[in-house]
């Protein structure tokens, strides 16, 4: 453990943004997770709605600086062609 003081807080801070870090990438896989759900029922309004809210939580990952972008755009682009195939 350490005897530093501000160490002391810079742990407490990090373990924080850890676990907040995680919540937001759970959220994400959960949404991504609904579209794909959605697409096998092959219901395409609900996988739409379900789209959108995965790009969303996807989005602010990256400006929250938790996701990188491109990892983000990978997401994106797979949620995407899921989707598509249903059209």
């Amino acid at each position: 453990m350490a005897n530093i003081k501000s160490q002391i807080k810079r742990i407490g801070t990090s373990e924080k943004a850890r676990q907040r870090n995680a919540a937001k990438k759970s959220a994400v896989r959960t949404a991504a997770k609904k579209v794909r759900l959605a697409v096998q029922a092959k219901d395409l309004e609900a996988a739409k709605v379900a789209l959108a809210k995965a790009y969303s939580l996807i989005d602010k990952t990256v400006s929250d600086g938790v996701q990188h972008a491109n990892t983000a755009k990978r997401q994106k682009a797979e949620l995407a062609r899921l989707v598509d195939s249903l059209k």
